[in-house]
């Protein structure tokens, strides 16, 4: 009960924040049940005078709030299915950016990291370069046989585990107490969507773990000739510190150094696309965090990429579905891309392909009417995700994600060439993925896994019938007396009852106080 009111009073003090900053003008009062629309307006009425405009609103309420809730914000920026499109586009820009925390902490944190005293660890050690809500970055350099050696050491925020399992717990509490009181937004799954960020900043928060996949990229991409990562130092890593290569190149944003340096705009833009689409289609394995912040076009012009916090994944279910939808538009096949969203189970069996397939016609045909440099894969993904939310598809976290990542690459994409062909530059990547998996060779590979999970199953059937044999025995035994509840299951039962009835009582008088607030004032 007492972790439940601090959870309370520091969501209540984040409503606070968000309805002064006017972040709450974002939320379409006609979509919401009565209670909550009179919540919302009585909310608006502290909205300081003066605040911004459209999403501006929020990113400023949500620095305010800290860095979990920047952190928070950015992922919202790849949940348009929540937040809406506008908000989403809004939240892209919204920098992870904090003041940076004393050198002499981040020694402190290296040498307890590392079990060694920092000037035997490297040759020099910079005051803070770059620091975000999680860790900040310093130059230093490796003595080496061969000279000195540039490296990037990123250095955890002390204190920061601590702050946002604070605020992540708070979070979860704000989202079971909004599927409580609005049921009908289960679908966009409020408590998952926590979940997802608590998971993504433990990976963020274990930089071994950034080192791990930083290895499994480069591994990845070992063989592509026009894309690199930086190399980690594994001996210079831990939980607290990542050490690896320093960058220097050309920041993919900085157009006048590109053409400065000889650098083929065109042929970079393509590059970025194919690339970007070989990880997710090909690999199934996609850095997830690709703005112009952390790309970068080094001397022999091959992109770089850093920063390796935030990744996606696609099964191979998932990439299939992507390939297919993407050639699907590309080719105008719009009853295959309806039969692929059945096939994946993406969408319920009880709708009819052939509507699914006329909506997905009222996508596709305005992209064809138009020049191949006006047509935005993000956005087609974009109207995608919307028409699917009519046929009830449940939000696909992995796949939103890589289309918010998709819209990000693109615009970086067309800064470097306006007149970009999309679909022209996805195809080779798509259809050679394709012909490769859904191709004789694919078929082969697909029935050798399909035998080997067959056989798996063979060698466990004595011990599943075992257990099945087992399981019916107690079946039987306990139809045959009843079933009944525990005294510990009747009692939690009971105090489950008395809590919600508490916190009914607590809602109402809330409403109830900020009604007689609102009219006396």
């Amino acid at each position: 009960m007492l972790s439940d009111l601090l959870h309370l009073a520091r969501n209540i003090r984040a409503g606070f924040v968000l309805a002064r900053e006017g972040a709450l003008a974002l939320v379409d009062p006609s979509v919401l049940p009565p209670a909550a629309a009179l919540a919302l307006r009585l909310a608006r009425t502290i909205e300081r005078p003066g605040a911004g405009k459209g999403g501006a609103r929020l990113s400023t309420a949500l620095t305010r709030l800290g860095p979990s809730y920047v952190k928070f914000g950015q992922f919202l920026a790849t949940r348009p299915d929540i937040v809406g499109v506008a908000a989403a586009r809004d939240l892209e820009s919204l920098q992870d950016r904090m003041p940076p925390f004393p050198r002499a902490e981040a020694v402190r944190v290296v040498e307890e990291a590392l079990g060694r005293p920092i000037d035997t660890l490297f040759a020099d050690f910079s005051e803070p370069v770059a620091a975000a809500s999680i860790a900040q970055v310093h130059k230093a350099h490796l003595r080496t046989t061969e000279g000195l050696y540039a490296v990037a050491v990123k250095v955890m925020r002390p204190g920061v585990r601590e702050q946002f399992a604070r605020d992540l717990q708070a979070m979860r509490f704000a989202a079971r107490l909004f599927e409580r009181i609005a049921p009908e937004t289960r679908r966009l799954k409020p408590r998952e969507v926590v979940e997802t960020l608590a998971r993504s900043v433990a990976l963020e928060m274990d930089l071994r773990l950034e080192a791990a996949a930083l290895s499994e990229l480069a591994e990845n991409t070992r063989a592509d000739p026009d894309f690199r990562v930086p190399k980690p130092e594994w001996d210079l890593t831990d939980r607290d510190v990542l050490t690896t290569e320093w960058i220097d190149a050309i920041r993919l944003n900085d157009i006048a150094a590109i053409e400065a340096a000889g650098h083929d705009r065109v042929h970079l833009a393509r590059v970025l696309i194919q690339t970007f689409l070989r990880h997710a289609i090909r690999d199934g394995f996609f850095h997830a965090d690709m703005h112009p912040g952390n790309l970068f076009v080094d001397a022999a012009g091959r992109l770089v990429a850093v920063d390796f916090g935030i990744m996606g994944r696609l099964g191979l279910k998932e990439r299939r579905f992507l390939a297919e939808i993407l050639l699907g538009f590309i080719r105008r096949d719009y009853r295959r891309v309806a039969e692929v969203h059945f096939e994946a189970g993406y969408v319920p069996p009880r709708h009819s392909v052939d509507d699914f397939a006329q909506a997905l016609r009222a996508i596709g045909e305005p992209i064809h009417d138009r020049r191949a440099d006006e047509i935005s894969m993000a956005r087609l993904l974009t109207l995608l995700f919307e028409v699917t939310a009519l046929f009830d598809m449940a939000t696909r976290t992995e796949l939103v994600m890589l289309q918010k990542t998709m819209v990000v690459v693109e615009g970086v994409a067309r800064t470097l060439d306006p007149k970009l062909d999309m679909w022209r530059t996805a195809e080779p990547v798509v259809g050679e993925w394709i012909e490769r998996n859904l191709g004789p060779i694919g078929r082969i590979e697909e029935a050798g896994r399909s035998l080997r999970t067959l056989a798996g199953v063979v060698a466990d059937l004595p011990d599943l019938s075992q257990r099945a044999e087992r399981v019916l025995a107690k079946l039987e035994e306990a139809a045959g007396r009843g079933f009944s509840l525990s005294p510990e299951s009747v009692e939690a039962i009971g105090r489950a009852e008395a809590r919600r009835a508490r916190w009914s009582a607590l809602a109402l008088w809330t409403i109830a106080a900020l009604l007689a607030l609102h009219f006396l004032s």
